[in-house]
């Protein structure tokens, strides 16, 4: 006999067996699974330790059909993740599980409008109750707009666009993190930005022109890259040749990586010839050497409040989730920044 079969009978644990077990109706364990908030607490407690003792597993299928409705979110990502795409990602589907939600996800090859289409046209096939759209690049928000889904839509992006309540002032950030080195003395400040695509991207290199333009400053014109590091190494050994800056604003931790190890490849050092301030706060940020100086994002909380947005939308509140809000972006001052030298 399995451990998730009936002393009885041999079969796996039905609902029915959890509500005799529980000395309650089926309907009621029902409304367990389901998470609704109509219980007494000591009666939910009593289906939950039923639920644990028979190790009874709730079908996914069977739930969607008794109650009309697929339990199911899309999420719609690009096929590229950097770690903040896949951070925040990963959140959603945690948050979405705790809520009794699954996740069904789509990455975009291109943002080419008719793949996008096919894409969303894709998940809605799958009668998900409502749509997330992850870190989106930029032609993605106008044909959610233009499409007018008759599901909730959640954009998870530093847009303010409607829909977009789950996202960080991207702009501030970057004016944040360009203004520390303002500080620190430095005049001559590039820019390595995201690809031309991508929202983050363009709000980041916005945030450091308009600080740029708010110290007096020379703005030089910002190198587009990839988010990777490799972008971020080759642009640097370019950079490096023609220009006298004396630091350099990354558009995420990733490119900054290259660009310091651009710096060392040419007999330079950082932060004693070239102060280098990244975006992200991604795990290896703090122990890179010199460790980098960066902007944190909280990309959980982020992924958090976009599902309970989202479940708000469709008049599903969890108690646990409410209470989660993210944190706001927020500068880390590390050793790879300092004042000029020169």
């Amino acid at each position: 006999m399995s451990d998730t079969e009936t002393p009885d009978t041999g079969r796996a644990p039905s609902i029915r067996d959890v509500a005799r077990l529980a000395g309650v109706s089926y309907q009621t364990v029902s409304r367990v699974i389901n998470n609704s908030s109509q219980l007494r607490p000591e009666t939910a407690a009593k289906v939950r330790s039923a639920i644990a003792e028979l190790k009874f597993v709730p079908n996914q299928a069977a739930r969607a059909l008794a109650s009309s409705r697929s339990r199911l979110i899309g999420v719609l990502g690009p096929r590229a993740a950097t770690y903040g795409v896949a951070a925040m990602i990963q959140a959603v589907e945690s948050a979405a599980r705790a809520a009794g939600y699954r996740l069904t996800v789509t990455n975009l090859a291109t943002s080419d409008p008719d793949d996008v289409r096919a894409s969303i046209d894709h998940l809605m096939q799958q009668s998900v109750e409502g749509l997330i759209a992850v870190a989106p690049q930029s032609r993605v928000v106008p044909i959610l707009d233009e499409m007018r889904l008759p599901v909730p839509v959640q954009i998870v992006s530093s847009t303010g666009s409607a829909g977009a309540s789950s996202h960080n002032d991207q702009v501030a950030g970057a004016r944040a993190a360009v203004r520390h080195l303002v500080e620190l003395g430095h005049r001559r400040i590039l820019h390595i930005a995201g690809p031309r695509d991508w929202l983050e991207a363009e709000h980041r290199m916005r945030g450091y022109l308009l600080e740029m333009d708010a110290s007096d400053l020379s703005i030089r014109p910002p190198v587009l890259g990839d988010w990777t590091a490799q972008f971020g190494f080759e642009a640097g050994l370019e950079l490096l040749r023609f220009e006298d800056a004396t630091a350099v604003f990354a558009g995420n931790d990733h490119m900054a990586l290259g660009f310091m190890h651009a710096v060392r490849a040419i007999g330079r050092s950082v932060p004693e010839d070239i102060s280098v301030v990244g975006f992200d706060d991604v795990p290896e940020s703090a122990h890179l050497w010199p460790p980098l100086t960066t902007v944190r994002q909280d990309f959980p909380g982020i992924g958090h409040r976009a599902v309970t947005d989202l479940l708000a939308a469709l008049g599903v509140t969890i108690p646990d989730l409410e209470e989660q809000q993210p944190d706001h972006l927020r500068l880390v001052v590390r050793s790879s920044t300092a004042p000029p030298s020169r």
